[in-house]
């Protein structure tokens, strides 16, 4: 048999990268199709091998030849109406690509005849309309395999990293990898495989019984994400409204719920930030750090971050010396997924006490964008000098899951610069507000989104059986600081709308103890970025969730601590405000077509449904939240934000 030359290899892959948009992306569904085992609804629900799917893709780019076992697994897929042509207009372009660049490019190891028989499992039509048939036999011409050591020589590669991706970089994580490699993870998380194809790692079908003929009603998985401004988040409510459940399901819809999810149940003696992170114990004579979960989970979050491909380094900057950082472009981030830690009843503790060092060390997180290039840094959770501190490093090492040897060099960073709050960690705190349970200070509002759970994802007893709507995905911020470069595709493209209301709140608030600081305007500016609302509802509607989640929460007292400078009822004067800055929103009742869009659900609809029915529409919720406040006050001459 006869196999390609290198240079016909190294030409191949160039093609790709040249001519495919996202080729990583792209190849990662291509391997996916080719693994179809069964096909069910006129071929748009898929069964594919995944252990097939990690061997094509460990023999395409996995330069060593040392082989992986891989385990019987399956994933199943659900593939939109249009996603022959999302593909084509996507990935492709507009245009048709060489079959024999893509299939070369795929099965460089294979001789001609083995490559034909994999083309031919692509189905004709679909062939037709993505691929130029150009396989061509001549370009077989030599008597051995390329080695993989002579592509990985082309490309100035060593064996720290051995899975090469089309542009030439390489990764760490094995290609055969479905949880860190680019072809694998890519078809759960990257924002661009959304509009074609939604993978399962369970039948969803047969999970959700979706196989009779008499359903009326359509199920949806959330099609929209929302990108917080903190990734600190204060779920209030009474008992069995759902909170840890919400955490739950938002860990779930990243497909890996085992690796993003960890819950952990708050002790009503916990005090010290030890209790949360793990402390030093000499009881063996000898230094050992003693971890916790949470730590264990924070240090999974940062292996996430090293697995994706993105550069953690020591950087030097003239203001703050050498620290870690995180570098990368803005796709990358798509491969990063959130990791939710939930802490179940967080207030039965005092949380100023145990959780003191990571609120500390929340504020110091920056981000640094210069185009569509970042860099991420953060102060230290687990200092240097504590590590240090042990006797035996590579113990805590382990116990860390840095044991690795594609963790080496990250390991002698996080040794000397600390370990911090990792960028893809969104911490939830689950609160009930009772005798029973502490509350919480100014300083732990203000570095939180603190949700009514009730307001913002209600109980509807109709919808038990036929829900109508479900909450979007939520992600981890990407931004520290407000910049008017990233207002500048809103509505407000140069914050000014925002400064002025935030103003007029503030003018209320003035000489009292409630007052906002610039903190509060930058989380309102951040708030904005992250939504990119692209009308005045959408705007008013970021600025009535930041009455709720920010400004509110932060008032509570008596009739004496609830009026304002010039002896005027706080919380009328704040309605009042609010009435003239929200509107039209503040007045829309139910039906309106002025009422705000819900920013954090969305409609069920069915396929082919324009954008605008997915949008939910829902009456203003400071206003609601206001009018309650107040009559708490009349009734109990007290009053809080807190249900």
């Amino acid at each position: 048999m006869a196999y390609l030359a290198l240079d016909k290899i190294l030409e191949a892959r160039t093609y790709v990268e040249e001519n495919i948009k996202k080729p990583d992306t792209f190849m990662g569904l291509v391997l996916f199709l080719l693994c179809v085992v069964e096909r069910k609804r006129n071929g748009s629900y898929l069964k594919s091998d995944m252990k097939q799917f990690s061997e094509l893709a460990d023999a395409a780019f996995y330069l060593s030849d040392t082989r992986s076992s891989y385990s019987d697994k399956y994933w199943f897929a659900l593939l939109t109406n249009d996603w022959v042509d999302q593909v084509k207009d996507y990935f492709l372009k507009g245009n048709k690509v060489s079959a024999n660049k893509v299939m070369q490019s795929l099965f460089w190891l294979d001789s001609f005849s083995e490559l034909q028989l994999k083309t031919n499992l692509i189905p004709k039509d679909i062939f037709d309309e993505l691929f130029i048939s150009d396989l061509d036999e001549s370009d077989f011409n030599q008597a051995s395999q390329v080695r993989k050591a002579d592509l990985l020589s082309s490309y100035g590669g060593n064996q720290e990293a051995l899975t090469i991706k089309f542009d030439g970089s390489f990764v760490k994580k094995k290609a055969g990898d479905l949880s860190g490699a680019p072809f694998g993870q890519t078809l759960y998380a990257a924002t661009e495989i959304k509009k074609i194809i939604s993978v399962f790692d369970f039948d969803f079908i047969e999970k959700f019984d979706l196989t009779g003929t008499n359903k009326t009603y359509n199920y949806s998985m959330p099609s929209s994400e929302v990108c917080l401004s903190k990734p600190f988040l204060l779920l209030a409510g009474i008992s069995g409204t759902g909170k840890t459940r919400f955490v739950r399901e938002q860990a779930k819809t990243s497909q890996q719920f085992a690796e993003t999810y960890c819950l952990t149940s708050v002790r009503p003696d916990w005090h010290e930030p030890s209790d949360l992170l793990g402390y030093i114990s000499r009881l063996n004579g000898a230094a050992e750090y003693i971890t916790t979960d949470v730590l264990q989970f924070i240090a999974k979050a940062w292996r996430a971050i090293a697995d994706s491909g993105l550069t953690v380094e020591m950087q030097e900057s003239e203001d703050q010396g050498e620290r870690l950082v995180v570098a990368g472009e803005r796709d990358e981030l798509d491969k990063v997924l959130p990791y939710w830690l939930c802490l179940d009843e967080m207030n039965l503790a005092p949380v100023e006490q145990y959780f003191a060092d990571y609120l500390s060390v929340l504020e110091t997180r920056e981000w640094c964008w210069t185009g569509d290039s970042f860099t991420y840094s953060c102060d230290a959770l687990l200092k240097p000098a504590t590590i240090n501190e042990v006797a035996d490093t590579e113990k805590l090492r382990e116990a860390l899951g840095f044991g690795g040897e594609q963790y080496d060099a990250l390991w002698v960073d996080i040794c000397q610069y600390g370990l911090g709050i990792p960028f893809n960690l969104l911490v939830a705190g689950t609160v009930n507000m009772d005798e029973t349970t502490h509350g919480f200070s100014r300083k732990v509002i203000d570095r939180a989104l603190s949700f009514d759970f009730g307001a913002f994802f209600p109980n509807d007893y109709n919808d038990f059986f036929t829900p109508t709507s479900c909450n979007k995905r939520l992600s981890y911020p990407i931004w520290s600081n407000a910049s008017k470069a990233d207002l500048a595709d809103t509505f407000d493209v140069d914050g000014t709308k925002t400064v002025a209301f935030l103003s007029a709140v503030n003018t209320v608030l003035k000489n009292t103890p409630f007052e906002l600081a610039f903190r509060a305007l930058n989380e309102l500016l951040l708030a904005v970025a992250s939504s990119q609302p692209q009308d005045d509802l959408t705007l008013k509607a970021v600025w009535d969730d930041f009455m709720m989640c920010k400004v509110l929460p932060r008032i509570e007292g008596d009739t004496d601590k609830l009026t304002t400078s010039n002896r005027k009822d706080l919380l009328e004067e704040l309605s009042d405000v609010l009435s003239d800055q929200l509107a039209p929103i503040w007045q829309a009742e139910q039906g309106d077509k002025n009422q705000r869009p819900d920013l954090y659900r969305e409609n069920i609809v069915a396929d082919g449904a324009t954008e605008e029915e997915k949008v939910l529409r829902i009456p203003c919720r400071s206003k609601a939240k206001l009018q309650w406040m107040r009559d708490r006050l009349a009734s109990a001459t007290f009053t809080s934000f807190w249900p």
